[in-house]
């Protein structure tokens, strides 16, 4: 019996070790689809969008981080989706069904996932159509509170990447780079992909020589690898790493403590 005990308590050991741990991402579900700014949604929550090259490994991105298979789907053809998809996090429990209805005053924060640029064969006005879209949303969007920036690691910082931080540079909000694909590289290679990344968006500075909060990773879906850093930095961007049950066991005391002054 003990010997039992013992094999099946070391069983629970190692495979806690290999689970990732559940993160509130995995909530996200799906909010609603714009292609006007008309029609952006009025809540005031924080806003983290995920924008990139097409063909970048966004999509996949996202759904790996919401541990998710078909949350974000990737157009056959890229470059083709040309909306603003909104993911909720909060209103609805992890293992709720996805058709049940999502309470808005439980949302605690948005995932957003913009078109992908750089690869679509569309008409002028579509494409017109498409930047002003983008550049406003990114520009303007007072909801907005960081972005993610999806980079292959093998191909970072096209004149397109270069012109997204430029589009939002002006905000002085955070950008985080994931650049995804890493398991292509060799540690070498990754090591310099990193190093590059850094010194690149480290010459991104406001008009006081102060730089700009711009961070940046390794990632793969693939090797699953960077998941928990990408995890933890989205979490903080959105203040999702603060737990509101603590918050909440806590104002009463303050309450107390403000009646016996």
């Amino acid at each position: 019996m003990f010997s039992f005990r013992l094999i099946f308590c070391s069983f629970m050991l190692f495979s806690s070790r290999l689970a990732p741990p559940m993160s509130i991402l995995w909530q996200a579900r799906f909010f609603t689809t714009v292609n006007h700014l008309r029609d952006l949604p009025k809540l005031d929550v924080p806003e983290v969008a995920f924008a990139g090259r097409s063909n970048a490994g966004k999509s996949t991105a996202i759904n790996i981080l919401c541990n998710q298979k078909k949350l974000c789907f990737a157009s056959k053809t890229p470059g083709r989706t040309q909306h603003i998809n909104f993911f909720s996090i909060g209103g609805a429990h992890v293992g709720q069904h996805r058709k049940d209805e999502t309470n808005q005053d439980e949302i605690r924060a948005m995932l957003v996932d913009l078109p992908g640029y750089g690869y679509a064969e569309v008409p002028g006005a579509a494409k017109n159509h498409w930047n002003v879209l983008l550049g406003s949303y990114v520009q303007k969007r007072d909801q907005l509170a960081a972005l993610i920036l999806i980079m292959d690691s093998r191909r970072p910082f096209t004149d397109l990447d270069r012109q997204m931080l430029e589009w939002f540079a002006p905000t002085g909000r955070p950008v985080h780079c994931l650049l995804t694909k890493a398991d292509k590289l060799n540690r070498n290679e990754a090591t310099n992909a990193l190093r590059l990344a850094q010194t690149v968006l480290g010459s991104y500075v406001g008009a006081d020589g102060t730089p700009y909060p711009y961070t940046a990773q390794l990632f793969s879906a693939l090797k699953r690898t960077g998941i928990e850093e990408a995890d933890a930095k989205i979490r903080e961007l959105t203040g999702l790493d603060i737990d509101l049950d603590l918050i909440e066991e806590a104002e009463p005391q303050n309450v107390e403590g403000q009646q016996m002054n």
